[in-house]
C-alpha cells in the first residue's frame, strides 16, 4: 500500500487496543470502536497556519506520534493502512454527506469511507465522522435495521446508491423516520482520487471544516465536542432505547480554547489556533 513501513504496535496503543490483532470480525469491530474512542475527528490544522495532506507517513506521524485526529481522508484513510497491515481485505469508497446546516448533500469525493471483505461478509467502516456515525462497523449485505446502542441505522438501497440512515432518538421503531446521513457506491477508490476534495474542504466556503474549528471525540456514554468558541457535551440514554440524549454547552473564550484542547482531546497544536465559526454557504450544485 506504501513504501513507507507503519509500526503497528505503537497504532494500535494509540487506539488503547490490546491483545492478539488477527483479521477477525471481533478484532475488526475493536479496533473500529478504540479509533473513535482514541482520535479525534477534526480539522484544526486549517486553523493553526498548516495544510492538511494525504501522504500515508505524514498521517501516521500526525495521528500517531503527535496523538492528533483529522478529517475523514486522514482518519480513514490511516485507518485503511492499518487495516491492510492487519491482514483485511480493504476497499477505499467515496461517499457524499449531506449536511444538517445546508440539507443539501457535498460533491462528489467528498466522504472517505471504508468496506472490509470479511468470511464472505462486507461491512461498512467508518472512524473519520463525527456525530451522528456509527460506533462499530455495518453489514452491507441488509437493508434491514441495525442497533448499536441508543441509535438505529440502516443501508438504503435506491437506483444503484447506497444510503447511510438513522433514526433520532425521538424517531426509533417500525414506523419511524429515516435521516440520510451519506450517500455512496461500492466502485473502488484510491487515495488520489480524494486530493482535490481534501483541498475544497480547506478552502470553499461550503464546506464546514473551512467555515468552523472543529474537533470531535466519542466517549463512553456520549460524545465530547469543541466548536467554534463553544464545547458541548453530548450524554447518551442507557439501557438501548428510551431515554433522552442530554447535552451541555460551555462558551469558550480564545485564550481557553488551546487548554481544552489539550485536556480534553489531547490535542496540543504548535501554532496558535484561530477560531472560527462562520455561516456555512450552501452549495450552488445539488448534487
Amino acid at each position: 500500500m506504501t513504501s513507507v513501513k507503519m509500526d503497528v504496535r505503537t497504532y494500535l496503543s494509540r487506539i488503547g487496543f490490546t491483545g492478539p490483532a488477527e483479521p477477525s470480525l471481533r478484532v475488526l469491530r475493536s479496533v473500529h470502536t478504540r479509533h473513535l474512542l482514541s482520535v479525534p475527528f477534526e480539522n484544526l490544522t486549517v486553523h493553526s497556519g498548516g495544510r492538511v495532506q494525504l501522504h500515508p507517513p505524514l498521517l501516521y506521524d500526525k495521528i500517531v506520534n503527535q496523538h492528533r485526529g483529522g478529517f475523514c481522508f486522514e482518519n480513514n484513510g490511516l485507518f485503511s493502512w492499518l487495516l491492510h497491515e492487519l491482514g483485511f481485505r480493504v476497499t477505499v469508497l467515496a461517499g457524499q454527506v449531506k449536511s444538517l446546516i445546508t440539507g443539501r448533500y457535498g460533491p462528489p469525493f467528498d466522504h472517505l469511507i471504508l468496506m472490509v471483505a470479511l468470511d464472505g461478509q462486507r461491512w461498512l467502516c467508518d472512524v473519520g465522522f463525527g456525530a451522528p456515525g456509527f460506533s462499530a462497523p455495518l453489514s452491507l449485505d441488509t437493508s434491514g435495521p441495525q442497533e448499536q446502542g441508543h441509535r438505529v441505522y440502516r443501508i438504503r438501497k435506491d437506483a444503484g446508491m447506497l444510503f447511510l440512515e438513522w433514526q433520532r432518538e425521538e424517531n426509533r421503531g417500525p414506523d419511524g423516520d429515516w435521516a440520510q446521513i451519506y450517500k455512496f457506491t461500492l466502485e473502488p477508490r484510491c487515495m488520489e482520487d480524494f486530493a482535490e476534495m481534501c483541498e475544497y474542504h480547506q478552502s470553499s466556503p461550503s464546506s464546514i471544516f473551512f467555515c468552523k474549528t472543529l474537533c470531535t471525540v466519542l466517549k463512553p456514554g456520549g460524545r465530547l465536542t469543541y466548536i467554534g468558541r463553544r464545547l458541548i457535551s453530548t450524554t447518551f440514554p442507557t439501557g438501548g432505547t428510551g431515554g433522552e440524549v442530554e447535552t451541555t454547552t460551555r462558551e469558550l473564550k480564545d485564550e481557553e480554547i488551546p487548554g481544552i484542547l489539550a485536556e480534553k482531546f489531547g490535542v496540543v497544536l504548535h501554532s496558535p489556533l484561530i477560531p472560527k465559526d462562520e455561516t456555512i454557504t450552501p452549495p450552488p450544485v445539488m448534487y
